[in-house]
């Protein structure tokens, strides 16, 4: 039962609302969503599973429902809480506006810290050994020969930071700064860690320093996942401990799939463990020579048992078993009896190897702390290891995925190679789960002490059945899962329509691309703040210079998703639209999802293709080819599905305030035409339906 305290708290918090937000609406939604929360934490509804999954529509005031109830239970109660989303814009609302408010609010005082994962920050010593004029060595950690520019923007970077302008957080400089900049430039576990005192004092340490002692930590999925593979309790508290709140849930088995994946190279791996055994006996040489001998000799054995072994695997792939995408995928994940035999020898080495380089930077780790040799010496040394030892750490989780034997139970592993589009002769070998629900439910809701799980769209056709078989959650009543569906509070019949015209095409005929050149005009024209979403860039390019003479004759300012970055062009949008300019944005699938233009600034969202899965991707091929061998239907049970909930995100973009108004376009006849196309519909929002 929820104590009376908890209750008091919540009461109070609520009253003192009132008081700090002029206007403040109470939405019996949002009320409803705080009880149901905090009695779900109480284990009202199941002692065993005290999990909640809450779909709250937009204008309900979700992100304000869970601190009210989830914050004062965990004080009371001394858990910890952990909020992860899928966004950075949602982690700076919560930070800057929604956390703060409810600081102001609370009747208990709290302390909340915003965390991210250690590929964020750069490392203070590989940042000042670059700019100082790095070795060749350093130099050699760029994935791709440094361009001056580059090197002039790693000696910005350093400056800056030096200066104290910048915290090392990749996030906060003004830029963004090229990925094989920061990769050579980015904190990495082995090299720094607080163990070093030259460490001590870099950017990832000085953001741990104070994450113990906060009550509420923001985190994202990917943190999230990262913590849990590595056991859980390790970046972020222990799970057993710790109230999770998972924003943007309907995110985060991707997140967890793509983070059970691996991909690597050959030759690319060649090329990096070339240069290391070049450089094993140098670093060696800074380890206890009594001690190095037979780390440095396995090391060098492996590496020279890796390098053949890539090399001629490269050669046995036949470029006539490729699909016209460069794609050749093993069916139902089954390896032929070569492949698995050079997987396990694979495994073996790049394992071997990676013990033996781990054991060497333990060495030269020692003698930096016995002041036996100096860090000047060491650090750089540290530095290239941690470079390599990530390396072959991503080496053996694909070799060993390679190598495991698909299990009876439950779905196999996706295994494909894939004709690498940088290195000419070169093959990349990619492995993916297609099922992580297993591993979420094991490591993260068995464990936990408490879980909420929230999004605007969560359900599928009016239904939770697919997220949960994406995220290992039970539906069976008597696990005791709360599950809430609560409605928007927005007027949608009379606020907003859906238009379907009439069309003599469907988007998969040849001519459709030309369609919608010739027809967009027509709903674009006197409307002054317009998206377009498209199924493709390619569609979405050839569209927009097909309309580009339409655009400058009705003067007409049309951005392109790409041509300028998403910041830059939200904010001309706003700009022109203030201005009573015509505004007309095109965007793919990401601009479907997070995008806010409240009021004046979107009032006619125009979506091309109902949005289905592209069918081709190996992970889609293999799921599908694995539900046809249970006896199922893969477009019934994964493509529509996945299409109600990204259809429900892009027209969820055009109402963002109860006083919003507009209209919804959707271009795909298909709607109407189809079987499916009565579900995908009557799971959108009420609007007012106009088909023509």
């Amino acid at each position: 039962m929820l104590s009376k305290q908890v209750k008091q708290n919540i009461k109070q918090s609520y009253d003192n609302l009132h008081h700090q937000l002029d206007g403040f609406i109470s939405r019996r939604a949002q009320n409803y969503l705080v009880a149901e929360i905090a009695k779900t934490l109480a284990s009202e509804y199941s002692e065993t599973h005290p999990i909640i999954v809450a779909e709250a529509g937009t204008g309900i005031g979700k992100s304000l429902a869970y601190l009210l109830s989830v914050i004062p239970f965990a004080l009371f109660n001394n858990r910890k809480i952990v909020i992860s989303t899928a966004t950075v814009a949602l982690q700076e609302q919560l930070v800057h506006k929604d956390l703060p408010l409810y600081r102001r609010i609370s009747p208990t005082p709290f302390t909340f810290i915003l965390a991210k994962g250690r590929q964020r920050y750069c490392c203070g010593h590989k940042l000042a050994a670059m700019a100082e004029g790095g070795s060749d060595n350093q130099i050699a950690l760029f994935e791709v020969k440094p361009k001056q520019k580059d090197l002039a923007l790693i000696k910005r970077l350093y400056k800056a930071y030096s200066e104290k302008k910048w915290d090392g957080d990749s996030d906060s400089w003004p830029t963004a700064i090229p990925t094989h900049v920061w990769q050579a430039i980015i904190a990495d576990k082995h090299s720094c860690n607080n163990s070093l005192p030259m460490h001590r004092q870099c950017p990832f340490q000085k953001s741990r320093e104070h994450l113990d002692k906060a009550d509420v930590i923001i985190a994202n999925h990917s943190l999230l996942m990262a913590d849990i593979d590595l056991g859980g309790g390790v970046v972020l508290p222990e799970p057993e401990q710790t109230i999770y709140i998972i924003d943007e849930a309907h995110n985060l088995p991707k997140v967890a799939r793509d983070h059970s994946s691996a991909a690597s190279s050959l030759k690319g791996a060649v090329s990096w463990l070339e240069k290391l055994n070049q450089s094993a006996g140098k670093l060696s040489s800074l380890a206890d020579q009594n001690r190095v001998g037979r780390f440095y000799g396995a090391l060098q054995e492996n590496i020279q048992l890796l390098i053949p072994s890539l090399n001629q695997l490269s050669k046995q792939f036949d470029p006539e078993h490729f699909n016209k995408e460069g794609i050749f995928r093993f069916e139902h994940g089954e390896l032929p009896p070569w492949l698995v035999e050079q997987s396990k020898e694979m495994k073996e080495y790049s394992n071997k190897a990676e013990q033996a380089l781990a054991k060497i930077s333990d060495l030269i780790s020692e003698r930096l702390k016995e002041n036996e040799i100096p860090s000047k010496q060491a650090e750089p040394a540290l530095a290239e290891i941690g470079y390599y030892l990530q390396r072959l750490e991503r080496l053996a989780k694909v070799w060993s995925l390679m190598a495991k034997p698909n299990s009876d139970k439950g779905a196999p592993l996706a295994r494909w190679i894939e004709i690498s589009k940088e290195r000419e002769g070169d093959y990349i070998v990619e492995v993916s789960p297609l099922e992580v629900g297993w591993k979420l439910d094991t490591q993260l809701w068995s464990r936990c002490a408490g879980a909420v799980l929230v999004s605007a769209t969560m359900r599928a056709l009016n239904r939770f059945t697919f997220f949960c078989q994406q995220a290992g959650i039970s539906e069976k009543e008597a696990d005791g899962v709360r599950f809430l569906a609560l409605a928007s509070p927005f007027d949608y019949a009379n606020n907003a329509s859906i238009v379907i015209p009439n069309l003599p095409l469907e988007p998969q005929s040849d001519g459709f691309t030309d369609l919608l050149i010739e027809e967009l005009p027509l709903y674009l024209t006197d409307q002054k703040s317009s998206l377009v979403l498209f199924s493709s860039y390619w569609q979405m390019n050839r569209v927009a210079e097909g309309l580009s003479d339409v655009a400058k004759k009705q003067q007409w300012q049309l951005q392109v998703q790409g041509n300028s970055s998403r910041q830059e062009i939200l904010k001309n949008h706003s700009e022109y639209c203030s201005n009573n300019v015509t505004s007309i944005i095109f965007g793919t699938g990401s601009f479907s999802e997070g995008l806010d233009l409240p009021g004046e600034l979107l009032t006619n969202l125009i979506i091309t293709k109902i949005p289905f899965g592209v069918p081709t991707s190996p992970v889609e091929e293999a799921h599908a080819e694995y539900i046809v061998s249970r006896g199922g239907n893969p477009f019934m049970q994964i493509s529509v599905p996945e299409a109600s909930k990204k259809l429900i995100q892009s027209v969820g973009r055009l109402l963002r305030k109860e006083q919003d108004s507009g209209r919804v376009v959707l271009l795909d006849r298909r709607i109407i035409t189809r079987r499916y196309g009565q579900s995908l519909l009557d799971a959108l929002p009420p609007f007012k339906r106009l088909i023509e």
